[in-house]
This record gives structure tokens, C-alpha cells and sequence, in this order.
């Protein structure tokens, strides 16, 4: 008997081929930065071609410490890995036309290979981005290197790194993964002929997969500030101030209120919550008391605004709200969170 997939394996194979083209538009890997300074992080998207993300940020910071400036020039890779994974892609299809289980286990050893060798090449990339830096750098910690994590968590200074794959990644991984358990299957079924009720199940256990893989995550949501009643998350005063609110949501949708930015830096600096774990940062604008996110958020800074605990920093929608408000306060001054918090935390 030929060792044949079976129609239903074929066309779900056919199908994880063509899934396998979203790798083209979407990034694989993505290397995130966290810091009480930055809340909501900094990131950087490694696609297939190109590098995208806050990347003149990071720049800009690892400039001080020595760091290799990241540029899409300096990733040779860029230039062939569309066709490599083209090649997987055509292959896929052709398995699903011939219908070869044997095709199909080459293709399997074939990912395994290569997701070997990029984790490897992205790990030689980690190190000598990380411990080739330059001499004469602004700021240097004798023996302390900077390699970003291959996957997972990292301590770097005082930001959180964090390495994974992004979605084209986990696209990949995914259906390389329902590829193995269709190989499997079918391995079983030509091993013991009368196991046909295994492979009669395996359409439930991809679908059960897929519905694991690409179910939507809640959307953790701010809460309106009570004045007048609710307290400070730091200092536990009653926030009164309508003007000078906070707000901090995190990933499981747990609310922390603060009547000043002064708060809100003190509390990220002593690690009130940890920061992996924040969705959102807000502050309430001086102007009409909705909530701004604090990556767009632009503050101006005079001790006339006197807010509640000192900080003294009002949170404005856009830089022309801040402008406005700026040149009715003499000596007063516009920058954003980043800066604030340093500011705040001295």
C-alpha cells in the first residue's frame, strides 16, 4: 500500500502553505524594552526584510552605553530569508499535491534545521551587539556586557528586555507544529491499520489547536476617577484635582489611581506593579479631564501650576494644547514622560 496523506491531511497542509504567506506582511520577532521612563515600552519588529518599530529610540539610548547602531544594513540575512521561506511555502503545496508522507517528514526535519540556524544567528547577532562596544562610550560598567535575551526575560541596566516571536513567527510555529501532528497521525494509521479511529479525530484536535492559537485577548480597561472619593494608589490622599489625575491599567485589568505625576513616578520607580504587566498608562488632560495615553502625552512643567503632591507637570493632548498652555505660564517648559520621570524621581 502507498503511503499516501489522506485528502483531509493534504488540504490542511495545502491550506498551512498558503498561511505561511502572511510571514511576508507581518513582522517575525519582536525585542521589547521596558523602563519606569518608558511604562508602554519601546519595541523593535524584525520582519523578513526590514526593521521596524521605536528603533531611533533604542538608538539614541544604547549610543550612551556603546552600542551598535541598528540598521536594516547590518542583517545580511535580509537579503535571501523571502526566498527561504518561499521555498517552504512552494514545498508545502507541493507535499499537498502529491500527498507523500515521506515528503512531509523531510519538510519537518527541514524546519527543525533551520529554525536551529536562525535561533543560532540570532544569538551570535545578541552577542556581538551586545559585547562589542565602543571604548569611548559616555557611559561604561566595567564587565557588564548588554546581549539582549535569545527568547524570554533579561535585566539590562534598568530597562526589562524581552525576546519573542511575533506574529509571523508564531505562524510558523503553528502550523509547523500542526504539520508534525498530521505526520504523526498518519504514521500511525499506516503503522497499525486498525487505528482509523485516530485519524478520524484529527480535524477536532487541529481545530481545538487553532481555536487555542487565535483566540483575542481581553482589552484591559481604564476606569472613570472618582474626585472626592477615590485615593492615590501612592500616597493615599483623596484625589480632588481635576485636573492633575493618573492612571495606570494593567494586563489583567487591575486599576491604579494617582492625583499626581509625582505619584505615578515614585510609584513605577519602587516597582509598585511590575512593568511588564502594565497595558496602560494615562493621565488626565488639564484641559477637558479625558485621559491621555502617556506615550502621546505632552506635559508642561512650571511650579504656578501647583499640583497636589508637587509635581507640578500639567498633561496636554498634542504639543500645540502644551504650547498654548506654556506661553500663558512665564519660564515654564514642554517635554514629555520620558524626561518627566527623570526629572521626578531625582
Amino acid at each position: 500500500m502507498k503511503r499516501k496523506l489522506s485528502n483531509t491531511s493534504r488540504i490542511i497542509v495545502f491550506i498551512g502553505s498558503l498561511a505561511m504567506c502572511i510571514m511576508f506582511f507581518v513582522p517575525a520577532w519582536s525585542i521589547y524594552l521596558i523602563a519606569p521612563q518608558y511604562p508602554e515600552g519601546l519595541s523593535m519588529q524584525i520582519w523578513l526584510y526590514k526593521i521596524t518599530g521605536q528603533v531611533e529610540i533604542i538608538n539614541g539610548l544604547n549610543h550612551y552605553i556603546g552600542m551598535k547602531h541598528i540598521e536594516a544594513s547590518m542583517f545580511p540575512e535580509f537579503d535571501f530569508l523571502i526566498y527561504i521561506l518561499g521555498f517552504f511555502v512552494l514545498f508545502g503545496l507541493a507535499i499537498a499535491i502529491i500527498g507523500s508522507r515521506r515528503l512531509l517528514f523531510i519538510y519537518l526535519i527541514l524546519s527543525v534545521l533551520g529554525g536551529i540556524a536562525a535561533m543560532v544567528d540570532f544569538y551570535l547577532w545578541g552577542y556581538d551587539y551586545g559585547h562589542n562596544l565602543d571604548p569611548t562610550a559616555a557611559i561604561q560598567v566595567p564587565g557588564l556586557s548588554y546581549q539582549p535575551p535569545l527568547i524570554g526575560h533579561k535585566k539590562l541596566l534598568n530597562f526589562d528586555s524581552y525576546s519573542y516571536p511575533d506574529t509571523g513567527g508564531w505562524v510558523i510555529v503553528a502550523v509547523t507544529f500542526i504539520f508534525f501532528i498530521i505526520w504523526f497521525f498518519e504514521w500511525r494509521k499506516y503503522k497499525k491499520q486498525n487505528n482509523m479511529t485516530s485519524i478520524n479525530k484529527m480535524p477536532t484536535i487541529v481545530s481545538l489547536l487553532a481555536i487555542g492559537l487565535f483566540l483575542g485577548s481581553c482589552n484591559p480597561k481604564p476606569e472613570k476617577i472618582n474626585f472626592g472619593k477615590d485615593n492615590c494608589a501612592e500616597c493615599k490622599m483623596t484625589i480632588m484635582d481635576t485636573k492633575f489625575g493618573a492612571e495606570i491599567v494593567t494586563k489583567k485589568g487591575k486599576v491604579y489611581k494617582f492625583d499626581d505625576s509625582h505619584c505615578v513616578a515614585t510609584f513605577l520607580k519602587r516597582r509598585g506593579v511590575e512593568l511588564n504587566s502594565i497595558s496602560k498608562t494615562l493621565f488626565v488632560d488639564y484641559n477637558n479631564g479625558d485621559f491621555i495615553e502617556v506615550k502621546t502625552a505632552e506635559f508642561v512643567v512650571s511650579s504656578q501650576l501647583k499640583s497636589p503632591m508637587g509635581g507640578n507637570a500639567a498633561a496636554f493632548k498634542n504639543k500645540a494644547a502644551a504650547q498654548k498652555k506654556a506661553d500663558e505660564i512665564e519660564g515654564s517648559r514642554i517635554t514629555n514622560w520620558a524626561t518627566l520621570y527623570n526629572i521626578l524621581i531625582k
